[in-house]
């Protein structure tokens, strides 16, 4: 039987070592996740989760759930949107990033309305339309089936609801690309070599990125994987795009 394969960065590796891989990066970069996060984007990345905060359209005491939502960055902004009445989930298959994600709550004060699980993006613990919406930030392109993880988030909202996704994505202007590959490749590993020890994980991520399905395949990932009129717009010339489908 043909071993399956998949892309870690550019590194072609079994499907089963993908998830351990990822994991190892997470897991040695955690405590400086939100400082990379601040310095490579210039702060930029916390003005474009408060939009996916807002396009949720949450409302008080409904309920949401953040995958991959490590650091939980974004759940706390959706915390703020359904108040304490209202329930938040943040799930990531790294247990390191939700221990980051956990004293960030505690140190912010929110110690109800949100919880932590560690599970699977392509297997959700949850029941069939359990929350209002689903979001993913900055995390999908780790994930090895897409379509699965997709599908879950679809089968865990409740009908009317939103799944939205906020991921690093491919520039329209080629000179602006360019330029960002410059950025991407040779600035990001050193500054996180410099911040973190480990220059690797920062290779990997503008790796990723640059195998990471374009914003028009993207969205017809999410259609095939059940997800009504899916919509998407760029962020800063294409460097992120956000994407938007409901379950009927």
């Amino acid at each position: 039987m043909t071993e399956k394969l998949t892309f870690f960065g550019n590194k072609l590796v079994p499907e089963e070592e993908k998830q351990k891989k990822v994991r190892e990066v997470f897991d040695s970069v955690a405590e400086k996740y939100d400082l990379m996060n601040d310095l490579m984007s210039m702060g930029t990345h916390r003005f474009w989760k408060r939009l996916i905060a807002k396009e949720t359209g949450l409302k008080p005491n409904e309920s949401a759930i953040d995958v991959a939502g490590g650091t939980a960055d974004i759940s706390l902004l959706m915390a703020e949107r359904v108040g304490p009445g209202g329930n938040v989930v943040v799930y990531d298959i790294n247990g390191e990033m939700l221990k980051v994600g956990k004293d960030k709550c505690f140190d912010k004060g929110y110690m109800k309305g949100i919880r932590f699980v560690q599970g699977n993006a392509e297997e959700i613990s949850f029941e069939d339309n359990t929350f209002h919406c689903a979001t993913v930030g900055f995390g999908i392109r780790n994930v090895t089936h897409l379509d699965r993880a997709f599908s879950e988030m679809r089968r865990v909202v409740k009908p009317g609801g939103k799944v939205i996704c906020l991921e690093f994505s491919h520039p329209e202007s080629r000179l602006f690309g360019k330029l960002y590959d410059f950025y991407s490749f040779t600035v990001i590993p050193t500054v996180g070599e410099m911040v973190t020890g480990n220059r690797s994980a920062y290779e990997y991520l503008p790796e990723s990125i640059r195998k990471f399905p374009p914003q028009e395949k993207l969205k017809k990932i999410m259609e095939d994987a059940g997800l009504y009129k899916v919509r998407y717009y760029n962020l800063f010339n294409g460097i992120a795009a956000v994407h938007i489908g409901a379950k009927v």
